[in-house]
């Protein structure tokens, strides 16, 4: 299997990078592929190093797949380039999301829906994947109305810039700015760029993604995205409305069956969901669940995952594993 990952000098490329690895896929050659700048600088992938190439000389050796996440304008002009050369390719920017003629994917959902002619399919929102992985389950079983939620996202969400601007306030040290204001002992609430309705670019993958993925036009979303001085692992307090009554235990019992979804509720043990335990783990962590006394048939639950990996890297990774599984390259 050849693979391409496009980006491969970036923080999400050098998180696939690990992951392709830890996960032993099939990799029989690797083109790790980056912008001019990066031509020619070496990474090591299980012990052989690789000489980084240009987009035009990866398109040229015909991976089987590619795995993209060098930002949306990269990869709008060279995806079909490739799926033109027969490559699939996993993008992880939100170039192709919500166009309606590719798939967006989160394999423990939807990944029955890939067939042979998709050679561009995308990999939805960080904040999108660890919610929709612990609604879709409930969804199934009580049939979701309304969702609100709120996020708490971490730096490493906007990238190396970003991690640096927190690192360097906490060391008391000026340096280059990636957000119009300090982020450490602070809380932005604005991720991504504003939308002439008054909500950001991520709110509204927010309120749309979940849909696609789940392929259910009938429940709504509304979301706030906050940034918060933490370096990776993003957070979101979620106020769901169903159809159908619950029972509490029947939730816990549900999440803890799906696969790729742990609960960490206890509160007698102080027990629950935060990034520094989601810190390098592929899992969806759920927790603080409980009603929402004020209205019939709500829940109000606590959603905690890396980010950089279930968020980007390993939701990827998962996808081409079962496209090679299921013999769709």
């Amino acid at each position: 299997m050849k693979v391409a990952v496009v980006g491969a000098t970036g923080m999400v490329g050098e998180v696939m990078l690990k992951v392709l690895a830890e996960r032993n896929f099939p990799v029989t050659e690797l083109i790790p592929v980056a912008s001019e700048r990066s031509v020619g600088k070496t990474i090591t992938y299980k012990g052989t190093d690789y000489k980084v190439v240009g987009l035009e000389t990866a398109v040229s050796m015909k991976p089987d797949i590619a795995l993209f996440s060098a930002g949306g304008s990269t990869s709008l002009e060279w995806a079909p380039k490739f799926a033109e050369a027969g490559t699939t390719v996993v993008d992880n920017s939100s170039a192709w999301r919500m166009d309606p003629t590719k798939k967006l994917v989160v394999p423990e959902i939807n990944a029955n829906e890939l067939t042979k002619d998709d050679k561009i399919i995308a990999n939805p929102n960080c904040s999108t994947i660890q919610l929709v992985m612990a609604l879709n389950p409930l969804h199934k079983k009580y049939k979701m109305k309304r969702v609100v939620v709120s996020t708490y996202q971490s730096v490493s969400g906007t990238g190396v810039k970003a991690v640096r601007q927190l690192e360097n306030e906490i060391a008391g040290v000026e340096g280059e700015m990636a957000y119009p204001y300090p982020i450490g002992r602070n809380a932005l609430p604005h991720c991504d760029v504003f939308e002439e309705n008054g909500y950001t670019k991520e709110e509204m993958k927010l309120a749309r993604e979940p849909q696609k993925i789940m392929n259910d036009r009938t429940f709504s979303v509304s979301a706030t995205a906050v940034r918060i001085p933490t370096a990776g692992g993003h957070s979101e307090s979620v106020n769901v409305e169903f159809e159908n009554d619950f029972d509490l235990a029947d939730v816990r019992k549900l999440l803890h069956e799906t696969p790729g979804v742990v609960v960490q509720d206890n509160t007698d043990t102080n027990t629950y969901p935060m990034p520094i335990f989601a810190h390098e783990k592929d899992d969806v962590f759920v927790g603080r669940i409980r009603r929402d006394e004020t209205q019939p048939n709500t829940l109000n639950m606590w959603i905690v995952a890396d980010n950089l990996r279930k968020g980007a890297a390993t939701n990827t990774i998962q996808i081409a594993e079962y496209l090679i599984e299921n013999k769709l390259v």
